[in-house]
Formats: structure tokens, sequence, C-alpha cells
């Protein structure tokens, strides 16, 4: 597999692990690393395996989008940065393999956004999932499309709305994972779903996971056109500003609305 700068990618057997190695970024997604992220997929899809595990190294899984990218960039820059992103979240949905996120720790935003687009989830008991920009000033539209899809419309308004952290065992009970585990039995839990949504014909799964998300999320174009559009503009209000440079700057905001 090839070599990235924040990814570490290997082929065992029938399952290509991509593993996000930005730790001291969080895991953070910045256009360079969803660049990369978008190679290994592509990549894994081209090969003969049957399933692809994503994983994270460090404290948290992925904290989301990396608002030092973020706040450079004027309303044409952040309305590119998110379809890159939304076009690595329809990727991983459309690869003919299963895609397994094997979530160690904070998933948030974007990062959120990432465990809900793909096929398949599983947490340890002490990880937490949350959609923080209803607490910030800069709302988290996009990320919101596919939690919505996996969780419904009550859940994904309290995510949103409060930005609070949801913990593993409520993440499963709502449905945007599979299944809460105890920590040191994360890699067992994932290769043993894995094992299990892998049998049988490789052609007839692609084919088949493709079509249900044919299927099933056949408005979220259109959600995500718009998401793209109102969270690109929203990024450059003085709320956004206020909270990515707070966050930057590494102090508490002082929110001007």
């Amino acid at each position: 597999m090839a070599d990235y700068e924040y990814l570490l990618v290997k082929q065992d057997g029938d399952t290509v692990r991509i593993t996000m190695n930005r730790p001291e970024r969080r895991n953070s997604l910045s256009s360079a690393h969803l660049a990369e992220l978008t190679d290994a997929f592509r990549a894994a899809g081209r090969t003969e395996a049957t399933g692809i595990v994503l994983a994270g190294e460090g404290k948290v899984f992925s904290a989301g989008h990396d608002f030092a990218d973020v706040a450079s960039r004027d309303l044409p820059g952040v309305r590119d940065l998110l379809r890159q992103c939304t076009e690595l979240m329809k990727l991983i949905q459309s690869v003919p393999q299963v895609v397994i996120a094997r979530v160690h720790a904070l998933a948030t935003a974007a990062g959120c956004q990432l465990v809900a687009s793909c096929d398949l989830a599983v947490a340890a008991e002490s990880a937490g999932f949350a959609l923080p920009g209803g607490k910030g000033g800069w709302f988290c539209h996009t990320p919101a499309v596919p939690v919505a899809r996996n969780i419904g419309r009550k859940r994904l308004m309290e995510m949103a709305l409060t930005g609070d952290v949801v913990d593993a065992a409520t993440a499963a009970e709502w449905g945007l994972i599979n299944k809460a585990v105890p920590d040191d039995e994360l890699d067992s839990a994932v290769e043993d779903l894995l094992a299990r949504a892998t049998r049988g014909s490789r052609v007839s799964k692609g084919i088949g996971k493709q079509t249900l998300y044919a299927e099933l999320d056949r408005p979220e174009a259109d959600a995500y056109a718009i998401a793209v559009e109102v969270m690109a503009a929203m990024s450059q209000t003085s709320g956004a500003q206020e909270g990515m440079a707070a966050f930057l700057e590494k102090r508490h905001p002082v929110w001007p609305d």
C-alpha cells in the first residue's frame, strides 16, 4: 500500500486497515488529510479485499475539521473544503468493501460524520460522540446529514443543538454505532463483526451495499447540497470566526451574538 503523511495503511489478508495517524492534531481533517483518506479509500476500493477498517491513533478518533485550515479560507475556500469532505463520505459508502469504523475514543463533528458514513461501527465503552457546533459558533450542518440518517430527527436535534457528548452505550442504543464493547475487547469485536459482514459473494456484497445506499439515501444529495452552502456561508460569520480563533488561541470565546 502507498505511504502517507497522515495515515497508516496496510492490507492484512482480505482486510485493508486505514488508520488516521495525526495524533498531535487529534486526527483533525485538514484538506491534506482528507486528500490522503480519499486516495486511500479509492486505492482500497480497487483491491480484492472484502473489508476496510477505519481507525485512529492517539487520544481522539477524530476531532473533525481542522480549524486552522478552515479559519484561513474565504467563503469559496470553505465551500471547497466541505465538498472535499462530502466526497470522502460518499466514497466510503460507494466502495464495494464493507467499511467498519473502529472507534477507540472521542469522535466529534466531521469525525462523528466519518463514523456515521461507515457501513458499520464498533466503539470502545470509553468512546464518545458529539456534534459540538451547537454550543459553539459554527453549526455542524454537514456532519448532521449522515448522523440524521443513523439516529432519527429528535436524537439528531439533541446532539446538534446541545453539542453534548453521547457515550458509546447511548450511541449504540440510538443506532449511531452497532455496538459498544469493553475497551480491551474492541479489536476482537471489530474482527468478529467484519468477518460476519463479509461472508458470501464479494461482488454480490459490493453491489448489494451500493444498492442499499441508493435506496435509503436518495435524498442525501439534496441534503448535502443545502448543508454545504449553509455551513460554508456560516464559516464567515462573527460567531464562527470567534469560535475558531478562541480554539486556536486556546482561550475562552467571547461570543458576539
